[in-house]
């Protein structure tokens, strides 16, 4: 199929349209899963592969490229506590914002010491279950959101922890969870948001922390995919093409902005319950469907 920017016959012309309304079905897809516990990666890759009929080395490289798309709105939504990094580096001694930097640079650090080596062996690997993870990860949602429940209901144990409260432990759990997302099947916001609910963090702080740090780990997955699968990457490219990867790249930061945004602002909320259980369902379902098909 050629991409955009061939010579425009009428039947060119055509696949350019089809070609165009691809790329915009991939940005939503990367747009709307990475942040629900449904692993982006996993999704691009069945939609890439369906699609722009890539194997699954390409589909599977293509998933975590097209992570510049929700990067880019993380960065927008999350300027301010980029800010508040930059100001720790410049010497701020304000003590949350040093706290706020260690933070990251431990999950950080953590993530690509988990994460590079489980990457690179599924990236060399040609099937891989993806369905079992998910399954995982939705019965954790929803347990959480009965432990959140019934807590709440009969006033037990002790209330929910701020950022405040964390500590370097609770990092390095975090930094281990999110490096277990390079594995297909495990959506990345879906395991540290739920490993931070069990540590008994409060669920909109756990939204926006695992969030931040998606921002490190998923620039961090771009240059490990551009370094080591350099040819899946181009022979990506060369069927969508740059102008195609564009509009899929802006496509997933506008939906990826809104989603952020009401995902947040849900979790803030006493509907904290439903949405995580939610969550979970969407999880179960998806483990569930794969599953079935066989991936």
């Amino acid at each position: 199929m050629p991409h955009f920017g061939g010579i425009l016959s009428p039947e060119n012309a055509m696949l350019t349209v089809v070609q165009f309304f691809y790329s915009i079905l991939i940005g939503i897809v990367q747009g709307i899963s990475e942040w629900l516990p449904v692993s982006s990666k996993t999704q691009v890759l069945l939609a890439s592969s369906y699609l722009l009929k890539l194997d699954y080395q390409q589909a599977y490289t293509f998933g975590l490229f097209m992570e510049i798309g929700t990067v880019l709105a993380a960065v927008i939504y999350f300027r301010a506590y980029l800010l508040d990094l930059l100001r720790v580096l410049l010497g701020s001694k304000d003590p949350l914002k040093r706290k706020l930097f260690v933070y990251v640079l431990v999950v950080t650090v953590i993530t690509g010491i988990v994460g590079a080596p489980l990457y690179l062996v599924a990236d060399s690997v040609k099937g891989v279950s993806i369905g079992i993870p998910m399954l995982v990860i939705g019965l954790v949602l929803i347990g959480d959101a009965f432990f959140i429940r019934y807590s709440r209901r009969n006033r037990l144990g002790k209330p929910p922890r701020t950022f405040k409260e964390m500590r370097t432990r609770d990092y390095i759990i975090v930094g281990i969870t999110q490096g277990i997302a390079a594995l297909p099947g495990v959506s990345r916001s879906g395991i540290t948001v739920s490993s931070m609910l069990l540590l008994g963090i409060e669920a909109d702080e756990a939204f926006k922390l695992s969030f931040l740090v998606g921002i490190f780990a998923s620039l961090a997955a771009f240059f490990l995919t551009a370094l080591v699968s350099g040819a899946n990457v181009s022979q990506a490219l060369s069927i969508i093409g740059a102008a195609g990867l564009g509009v899929a790249i802006v496509t997933a930061t506008v939906v990826s902005l809104f989603l952020i945004d009401f995902l947040i602002k849900v979790a803030s909320k006493s509907s904290i319950v439903y949405l995580t259980a939610g969550l979970g369902i969407i999880a179960i379902g998806s483990g569930l469907l794969y599953l079935l098909l066989g991936l």
